[in-house]
């Protein structure tokens, strides 16, 4: 995995967030990355409050954020770059994906 996949927008991101109250109890150590079966080209990212690390995902940490790869999802994110995108109408996070061979229409899923 790049030891850079998260654009200066993206630790900005993380680091301005805070968790949901009815996950404040719990120990977080990170954002957990990963893709699902989903939409009409097959697959879809997922973003999640990392609670543990898993014993075969992969760790980026970048500027003191610490980002978990899911093991199912290493292959597939395999030199991608993670960026946040903020204007008037929306806040994301934004991948750029370099294993993409075709998306769906809506932009919901792709496939690899």
């Amino acid at each position: 995995m790049a030891s850079r996949i998260l654009a200066a927008a993206s630790v900005r991101a993380v680091k301005s967030r805070r968790p949901l109250p009815s996950r404040a109890a719990l120990v977080l150590i990170g954002l957990k990355v990963g893709v699902r079966q989903r939409g009409c080209n097959g697959l879809s990212y997922t973003l999640d409050y990392a609670t543990e690390k898993g014993k075969f995902d992969e760790e980026v940490v970048q500027d003191g954020v610490r980002v978990i790869i899911d093991k199912k999802a290493q292959l597939t994110l395999l030199g991608t770059e993670m960026d946040f995108v903020e204007n008037k109408l929306s806040a994301e996070f934004v991948f750029n994906n370099p294993n993409i061979k075709g998306t769906c229409g809506c932009g919901e899923s792709f496939s690899v």
